[in-house]
């Protein structure tokens, strides 16, 4: 996937480093940090706690292994969109893109991006939340600026220029930022253990009395506690299929792609299972799930060897988080425009590579301009509400597409073949089934909303594909 002049194709400038950075700081983000309350509440115990982790872990990685025999044997820039396309077609390929482009990547960033400016604003001391700004406009007119929004605004400008160099830059930016980001959860673990003056007697007690704010009683234990506590932790592994987004830009894909995709889901499963044995081991079941909903967990245990420097701390390390999520989502959500314009089905212009940083600009920029309207708007949390069900459909869609690839293509060159396959894609598959029918029952509205979003791209699809042919 590139644009037809030699002079201007994508260059593969991603090394494993980098692509395995890419994975790990597109995954970490706060999830890690937060969630550990509302599954104690969940299913009670800390060992189950640490199982729903190990088996989000495990189903994330099922699905990694299914997506790294699509990614060797289709290593091209766009990952998801390519899959659909040459599984069911560029009408549902164009759809999975609109909706990556209008609603996943362009919510997504500007969350990302709002939860930076908050998380400052914590560091400031709330100074941030204390001042606005006023733009004059024509006629009159006056628009008002919090500088909550001036500085998330600002953060995707900052990412968005860093990531127009090329694209080794953004590796090199990406694995810095991964790193750094594996060393404070490691040291936040390390530190509970040796500071934290915990008892390892905390794992054979029970949270089930705590207060458990806003956790309703239905997802409290049994199964459906279990399958609660699994949603919640599958949340914080999420991010990792869009490694196949930059496919077109990494070095050696075929063997670099399965090995990033499974190295990095390994890593932060380990990451996640260590530090969370860590908040067991400094604060009883019962504290963590009588925490505040607004509350993490991680400030929580942080305080038990910080004292009162714990919230400002964690307030730095949760900034830090995001803003190493925020740099790899923007490199790699400009990707999938990109190669919808190669393909005839999205604005032409943004097809264009540039000359001398060998990347996307035009795309790059594009894709950041619609996440800053969204960040102005405020209405990132109700688009990215709206269209979970349309993400848990495309997911089904891609991992029944490993399946209709080994019929449709059995001879087709594989440098890689799923490990366990068909068991272990079939496990991605079903549970990716199950969610869908939970949201369907437990979140109708919002699924028919999402479905409507997805359906408002069908005639710009018309529009766009007249004409043209399959490249």
């Amino acid at each position: 996937m590139s644009s037809s002049s030699p002079a201007t194709t994508l260059v593969r400038g991603l090394g494993l480093t980098a692509a395995i950075a890419i994975v790990i700081g597109d995954v970490i983000g706060t999830g890690v940090y937060l969630k550990a309350r509302v599954m104690t509440c969940n299913v009670g115990t800390p060992e189950l706690v640490i199982a729903a982790w190990v088996v989000a872990g495990l189903l994330s990685l099922a699905g990694a292994l299914a997506y790294a025999e699509l990614g060797a044997m289709m290593p091209h820039t766009g990952g998801e969109y390519v899959y659909m396309r040459e599984a069911y077609g560029r009408l549902w390929a164009f759809l999975f893109g609109w909706m990556r482009f209008f609603i996943g990547s362009g919510g997504g960033n500007a969350a990302l991006a709002a939860g930076l400016a908050i998380f400052i604003n914590v560091l400031t001391g709330g100074l941030l939340g204390a001042h606005d700004f006023r733009l004059p406009l024509a006629g009159g007119f006056e628009l008002h600026l919090g500088a909550l929004e001036v500085v998330a605004v600002a953060a995707i400008v900052l990412v968005t220029v860093a990531n127009c160099a090329e694209v080794a830059m953004s590796g090199r930016i990406a694995s810095v930022l991964s790193a750094l980001k594996v060393l404070l959860i490691v040291g936040l673990g390390i530190s509970a253990f040796l500071f934290g003056h915990g008892d390892w007697s905390h794992f054979a007690q029970s949270g089930a009395s705590g207060t458990c704010e806003g956790v309703s009683t239905a997802a409290r234990s049994g199964l459906a506690g279990f399958g609660a506590a699994m949603m919640a932790a599958m949340w914080a592994y999420n991010g990792w299929n869009e490694l196949t987004y930059v496919s077109g830009e990494i070095a050696d894909p075929r063997r670099n792609i399965p090995r990033a995709l499974v190295a990095g889901i390994g890593i932060v499963g380990l990451l996640y299972v260590f530090v969370n044995t860590s908040y067991f081991f400094v604060l009883p079941p019962t504290v963590i799930a009588s925490l505040g909903a607004s509350s993490a967990t991680a400030t929580a245990a942080a305080a038990t060897f910080l004292g009162e420097y714990a919230g400002r701390l964690m307030a730095a390390v949760l900034a830090m988080s995001i803003a190493s999520a925020l740099v790899v989502a923007n490199l790699v959500s400009a990707r999938i425009p990109y190669a919808m314009a190669v393909d005839g089905l999205f604005f032409r212009s943004l097809a264009h590579v540039s000359v001398r940083t060998r990347v996307p600009i035009r795309a790059l920029l594009a894709q950041s301009a619609w996440t800053i309207i969204l960040v102005l708007s405020g209405s990132f949390d109700a688009l990215t509400d709206y269209t979970i069900f349309a993400i848990l459909a495309f997911s089904t869609m891609l991992g029944a597409s490993l399946f209709l690839h080994r019929i449709r293509r059995p001879d087709a060159e594989r440098a890689y073949r799923t490990f366990g396959y068909p068991l272990v894609p079939a496990l991605f598959l079903l549970v990716t089934v199950w969610l869908v029918i939970n949201t369907l029952m437990t979140a109708p509205g919002q699924a028919l909303a999402g479905l409507g979003l997805i359906a408002l791209g069908v005639p710009f699809y018309w529009y766009w594909s007249r004409g043209t042919t399959r490249t």
